[in-house]
């Protein structure tokens, strides 16, 4: 089974240290559109290393917000695995909301996700990190869907869902102890986003 080795990218050697250890066919960089000159660097000494012997492609993606970088992340997990491919995830460099957002598209794609590492600066140790998930049924995520798009009625919610108001309040006062919903207001919060991914 070929692998796409899947990664954050900031200096070369976290990256070698995967390819070394994993072996990919593929590789993927999550980067930002005006990277730094360090990133843009690491990225063409990859090409013209390693881009002889597999293809080496960037996934652009923003620097800050979570949300986008874990669907990207999510979008690229999806593709990969369609395509019959084992999928490893490198959250070892560049910025940490780039490395969270990864991290959070993972745990939103978790049954397609083989592994997880972070690869130690000192001795480039790979560190298998668990592969988690949200946690949320069908019915919790469909609260959540409906309302990421507006809605703010209970009774609507429990009507498009269908289920009882009784149930629906239910749902929603776990999600709220989830981190879902915001504790105050019927509304979702980036939390609640990351899991519906």
């Amino acid at each position: 089974m070929e692998t796409s080795l899947i990664s954050t990218i900031y200096s070369l050697e976290p990256v070698m240290a995967c390819i070394t250890h994993f072996s990919p066919n593929k590789l993927i960089l999550l980067r930002e559109e005006d990277a730094p000159a360090k990133k843009l660097e690491s990225e063409r000494m990859l090409r013209e290393t390693v881009g002889k012997v597999m293809e080496v492609e960037p996934c652009l993606t923003s620097i800050y917000d979570v949300v986008k970088i874990a669907q990207d992340t999510a979008d690229v997990i999806e593709k990969e695995a369609a395509r019959g491919r084992k999928i490893i995830i490198n959250i070892s460099g560049g910025r940490k909301t780039q490395a969270l957002g990864a991290l959070f598209g993972c745990y939103s794609r978790h049954e397609e996700v083989e592994r997880i590492v972070y690869v130690t600066e000192e001795d480039q140790e790979i560190i298998d990190l668990p592969i988690l998930n949200f946690g949320i049924s069908p019915t919790k995520r469909l609260i959540l869907e409906e309302l990421q798009e507006g809605e703010m009625s209970v009774k609507n919610l429990s009507v498009k869902v269908g289920i009882s108001r009784g149930m629906t309040y239910n749902h929603i006062r776990e999600l709220r102890d989830m981190g879902f919903i915001h504790h105050r207001r019927l509304e979702i919060t980036s939390a609640g986003m990351l899991a519906i991914i």
